[in-house]
């Protein structure tokens, strides 16, 4: 027979449900209450802004404000600079995950001497950033006339040890009687990685392309570092240029307006792989 909870625990387990969810509200409400400025700011007027009390509900200058920001900027147009950023955050997160995926295979399904060597060595350079390496990375660059090209913005940033690593640990949980089975078939080594290991690790592509996705739309140092044409500038290195040094006037709408327009891409790649990329994290079904 069933026990009954009594109604003290009912009611402890019900407070404690409440006080939760106005825990998780309140501390959503605060980091958004930021956002939700930058984006009033955003459709009103200069005047609106740098007079207290700032306004708490939108303006009515929202096409106004984004049109200009979109088409002007310090040295390059807003909307060239979004392209700039999406390219280079795309070329980074699939070139580390092609290049992750195609290392750990060969890591854990192919016999040859050192490969534990190899694979250390690969993880050993998680304590070499690009920050560390970022003078010899720029000369080898520079010797490769790919200054000012999206190739010299991605290439060196796409080797990543951790996601190397994270899907050399996935690769092991597979059940070994899958490759032999392959191997009976008939199956080449490069066919059993697109046929099986690649759609099962589908979960852990989304989750690791969010991550990428977003580690190189935010990356400032090396794009700051090896671009000195306006063209090729990024949206961080906008935002950047675009607010005043010294005396010079800052146009907060459009400041504003471009940090929302900033914001949209990594919002929209999280959103929309939401469900993959929770699976990708905590499931643990192969």
């Amino acid at each position: 027979m069933a026990r009954i909870p009594d109604e003290g625990m009912v009611e402890k387990r019900g407070i404690g449900h409440y006080f939760t969810h106005v825990g998780l509200i309140f501390g959503v409400l605060i980091i958004f209450f930021p956002i939700w400025l930058a984006f009033v700011a955003s459709t009103v007027t200069q005047s609106d802004i740098i007079r207290p009390p700032m306004p708490l509900w939108p303006g009515d200058q929202f096409l106004t404000n984004y049109s200009k920001a979109l088409t002007s900027g310090i040295n390059a147009p807003v909307a060239l600079m979004l392209m700039n950023s999406l390219i280079m955050a795309m070329g980074i997160a699939l070139g580390k995950i092609l290049i992750s995926l195609l290392s750990a295979f060969a890591i854990v399904y192919f016999k040859f001497p050192g490969r534990r060597l190899f694979f250390w060595l690969i993880f050993l350079t998680l304590m070499l950033p690009v920050e560390v390496r970022i003078v010899p990375t720029y000369e080898v660059v520079a010797g490769f006339g790919m200054l000012n090209s999206y190739s010299g913005l991605i290439f060196p940033l796409i080797a990543s040890a951790t996601a190397t690593f994270l899907f050399r640990q996935f690769f092991m949980t597979v059940p070994d009687e899958l490759a032999e089975a392959a191997r009976v078939d008939g199956a080449r080594p490069m066919r059993f990685f697109w046929d099986i290991l690649l759609p099962m690790s589908r979960t852990n592509i989304a989750a690791l392309f969010v991550i990428l996705f977003i580690y190189g739309w935010n990356q400032y140092l090396w794009p700051l570092l090896i671009t000195t044409d306006p063209s090729m500038n990024t949206i961080v290195m906008g935002i950047k240029q675009m607010f005043p040094s010294g005396d010079d006037f800052a146009d907060w709408p459009v400041i504003m307006a471009t940090s929302i327009l900033a914001m949209l891409p990594p919002v929209v790649v999280v959103v929309s792989m939401q469900r993959l990329f929770i699976r990708g994290l905590v499931d643990s079904e192969k």
